[in-house]
């Protein structure tokens, strides 16, 4: 893909977010993908491409009466409508499709329509990691993370520190979970899941989802809202066994994506206004400085607790609030797309001023995924 030459013409998150009772998991994608039909002025018959996870393009494409040329239902975790957005940009320069709908939709707190838990028992992770206790993410992610926290001699209070000033970007989104300030002694004395993660340092469990249109930067003028361009991407997997990492201190996924999509877009870490990393738990946001260069190894804990990320900061970090505090149904990353189109768009409730690079960086399960997406307000 040439950098630019395929832009997002419509994005829009569920009508509601949180709790939504009233909606099974098709209803959310549906009513995402109908609300990003309406943002960008179109209609069913006007989409020739879907991607989706969660649910099967199958199913969506159905569901909403579209009869596509193009299809994708990668899924691997979180991080997947990043893969859909890279796909997507593919396969419309490659000619297979002119106008691509992306959706998510979750019921991740009032389970209407949604699957079950767990792994199966001859799965890789069912013979070899969930015989020794694991419960879910809270404790499996503790795998690599007490390796990484000893070796770059970072502590429970730097965790904190990433819940502290996300909360203060949620803090100015009316849409967040969560917006009362808290304190690095608020998260300390949260109660504890499982070592060294608090409540606090945990993600939200809600419902909701999001979608995004995509088509050639030559059309997207001719749609109501401004274009963002996607300038580069990048995609990777790694384990299916978190305990399994090539190198507990570092995501290779991570490395391998964001190196992709920075030397496809063309920039320097120096161009980069805006940067949204994939926060299920805190420690997230540490690896993602590291791993896609902005730090180097080691420096991620004191770049946060020096005022980097926060508002007026060098780099501007989640700034809807991210998963610890703004939404998140499961699988997050179509809303860290959502807050980098809006933040392009230069309407996100905690703009940026003059923005006009932002890197999204997502995760697939246990750092077992990666996609980085980097969007500019600027054609190329």
């Amino acid at each position: 893909m040439k950098p630019g030459s395929v832009a997002v013409v419509g994005a829009a998150e569920t009508t509601k977010m949180g709790v939504i009772p009233d909606l099974s998991v098709i209803g959310l994608h549906a009513d995402a993908a109908l609300n990003a039909m309406a943002d960008a002025g179109l209609k069913p018959s006007d989409i020739d491409g879907v991607a989706t996870a969660g649910v099967s393009p199958t199913e969506l494409a159905w569901y909403l009466g579209i009869k596509p040329n193009y299809a994708d239902g990668t899924s691997v975790g979180g991080c997947s409508f990043m893969l859909h957005v890279r796909h997507a940009a593919a396969a419309i320069a490659a000619g297979h499709a002119k106008t691509i709908l992306v959706t998510h939709g979750e019921s991740g707190k009032s389970r209407v329509g949604a699957g079950r838990f767990g792994a199966s028992p001859s799965s890789l992770a069912g013979q070899f990691e969930m015989p020794y206790g694991p419960v879910g993410p809270p404790s499996m992610f503790t795998v690599p993370v007490l390796r990484y926290l000893k070796t770059r001699g970072y502590t429970q209070e730097d965790l904190a520190h990433v819940a502290v000033v996300q909360r203060e970007w949620a803090a100015k989104n009316p849409r967040a979970t969560f917006k009362d300030p808290i304190t690095v002694d608020d998260v300390m004395n949260s109660r504890m899941i499982a070592y060294p993660f608090r409540i606090l340092m945990c993600c939200l469990v809600t419902d909701g989802g999001g979608a995004l249109i995509l088509t050639s930067a030559d059309r997207a003028k001719d749609f109501p809202q401004k274009p963002v361009y996607v300038l580069g991407t990048g995609e990777s997997v790694e384990t299916p066994l978190v305990s399994q990492m090539y190198d507990s201190n570092s995501s290779t996924a991570f490395r391998i994506s964001g190196k992709a999509a920075f030397e496809e877009a063309g920039i320097k870490h120096a161009d980069v206004d805006h940067l949204m990393i994939y926060d299920a738990f805190a420690h997230l946001p540490l690896y993602g400085l590291e791993d896609l260069g902005f730090v180097k190894p080691g420096e991620a804990a004191a770049f946060i607790r020096e005022g980097n990320t926060r508002a007026g900061g060098k780099l501007p970090l989640n700034t809807n609030g991210g998963g610890l505090s703004y939404m998140h149904s499961g699988m997050y990353g179509m809303y860290a797309l959502q807050e980098s189109v809006r933040q392009m768009r230069g309407i996100a409730p905690a703009q940026v001023p003059g923005a006009k690079i932002s890197v999204c960086q997502g995760v697939g399960g246990m750092f077992g995924a990666a996609g980085t997406v980097i969007f500019g307000n600027e054609a190329p």
